[in-house]
């Protein structure tokens, strides 16, 4: 057989990192609490020097933390989770104190110096080689010690920068194992099949049909439209994750900053009738039905020759900058020069200088100047609103769902990243070439086991049966320290 294992059945053949390690777990600044941890082997004697007594597993020990002249530090909670049982699947030492940076950072160093001091009772360092944790790297040990796979991993660092409630709580799924979970039932499947597709090519000279006696025509259509489901909802979850970059451009005094202020109910941008008040991009990140979109205010566009302020154009060149990145270009239009040809060859010069991927949605603005049956001319689904009254306001926030493919908050949503998606559509594609395969013999039936391969693969990409040193390297790198 030349089955590979599931991707729930072993982790990366990754060498373990044998250095104790140890850093601030809390973010920056002064707080009420604020934690030092440890991960590694045998910490309860530097739990000793430290704590000036010996801890019981798994128990919180209110004590002093005392430096090497047994003076106190400060005092707080003390807990000892040894191996297995913890985050990283090491021994964990977590010191919590007061949240002061300093009283940290001399905690931190006491654990150093501790830790290359001889243990009277062995006479050896209490934790040789302890240092500073890399970014990530308590959750990368948790990945390499099977605490976690690394869908789960990523999810720690997604509810840690969730932006809006839907993302922490699909997150928080993700963290759980749900998105895992079916990825793993997809793999055992396709598995299943790899199965049966080798007996055939194994036993070539027994009658029986292994294929059509298992239905598998049947199974892997089955298998295909699980996937398809699991891919609709990662999409979900990838747009909770990462949003829609949403650009709002246009000539000067359109009303950009206005409508910036109305998305987001604050006064966020200056609005003067004074064209080329915004001089550079102003962004803020608002939230329709639990998506996040990143809208983009920009400078005024027009052409070089009508600028003479340097400023200015410097702001118009990073509009086009914004908008070449942007998901979704909000093209607005002023209806109270819908008869004025200036403006109108303005727009057109706008127009084409548009990316031509990119998504463009055409908004009217200033509906409350302008009698509504002035607005039948306008092109077929163009946006009418006000942002002075909110007017559309409501038909612009669906329309940007729409645009970004969200729709209703589907039951157990998971977060997501591009890379899963990527992931589960190249599973998918190479599942469709194997159902193209299924039912031939001899070299089809080869490049059938072929392809189920690739897309159990591909599957072990999103937990990280199969992933890369680099990607692995990315992904952690990204992870604050003391995670």
């Amino acid at each position: 057989m030349r089955v590979a294992p599931s991707p729930g059945q072993s982790g990366p053949s990754l060498p373990h990192h044998p250095d104790p390690i140890i850093a601030v777990a809390t973010a920056p600044g002064r707080g009420a609490v604020g934690i030092v941890r440890v991960s590694g082997h045998g910490l309860a004697a530097l739990a000793l020097a430290v704590c000036g007594r010996a801890l019981q597993p798994r128990h919180a020990t209110y004590l002093r933390f005392l430096d090497g002249q047994g003076l106190t530090i400060d005092q707080g909670l003390a807990l000892l989770f040894p191996a297995p049982h913890s985050y990283t699947g090491e021994d964990v030492l977590e010191l919590q104190a007061h949240g002061g940076p300093v009283g940290l950072q001399l905690l931190l160093a006491r654990c150093l110096e501790a830790a290359a001091e001889a243990d009277p009772a062995t006479g050896l360092p209490r934790a040789a080689c302890l240092r500073i944790a890399a970014p990530g790297e308590f959750t990368e040990r948790a990945f390499l010690n099977d605490k976690l796979d690394l869908a789960q991993a990523e999810a720690v660092a997604d509810l840690i920068d969730a932006s809006t409630e839907a993302a922490a709580r699909s997150a928080g799924r993700s963290l759980s194992g749900a998105f895992s979970a079916e990825v793993h039932a997809l793999a055992e499947a396709i598995v299943a099949l790899r199965v049966l597709v080798e007996a055939t090519l194994d036993f070539p000279e027994e009658e029986i049909d292994f294929l059509e006696k298992a239905g598998a025509r049947a199974r892997l259509a089955a298998v295909a439209a699980a996937l398809d489901a699991v891919l609709l909802r990662a999409r979900q979850g990838a747009l909770l994750r990462e949003g829609l970059r949403v650009v709002i451009a246009g000539q000067p005094n359109v009303g950009k900053s206005s409508l910036l202020n109305a998305l987001a109910g604050a006064e966020l941008a200056i609005v003067t009738p004074i064209p080329g008040t915004t001089r550079d991009r102003i962004s803020q990140t608002i939230q329709i039905e639990g998506v996040p979109l990143h809208v983009v205010d920009t400078a005024g566009l027009r052409a070089d020759e009508q600028v003479a302020d340097e400023v200015e154009r410097i702001g118009i060149g990073r509009s086009w900058e914004a908008i070449g990145d942007a998901d979704a270009v909000l093209f607005l239009h002023d209806l109270t020069r819908l008869q004025d040809a200036n403006s109108q060859n303005a727009d057109h010069e706008i127009a084409a200088r548009l990316p031509a991927s990119a998504t463009v949605l055409q908004v009217y603005n200033k509906a409350d100047a302008l009698a509504a049956e002035l607005t039948d001319a306008l092109p077929e689904g163009a946006i009418v609103l006000s942002a002075r009254t909110g007017a559309g306001l409501n038909t612009l926030r669906a329309a940007l769902l729409q645009t970004a493919g969200w729709q209703a908050m589907p039951e157990g949503l998971f977060i997501a990243r591009s890379r899963h998606v990527q992931a589960l559509r190249e599973a998918r594609e190479h599942l469709e070439f194997a159902i193209a395969h299924a039912g031939q013999r001899d070299a089809a039936l080869e490049l059938m086991a072929e392809e189920l391969r690739l897309a159990h693969e591909a599957l072990g990409r999103v937990t990280g049966a199969f992933t890369p040193d680099e990607l692995l390297g990315e992904i952690f790198g990204r992870f604050c320290i003391g995670k």
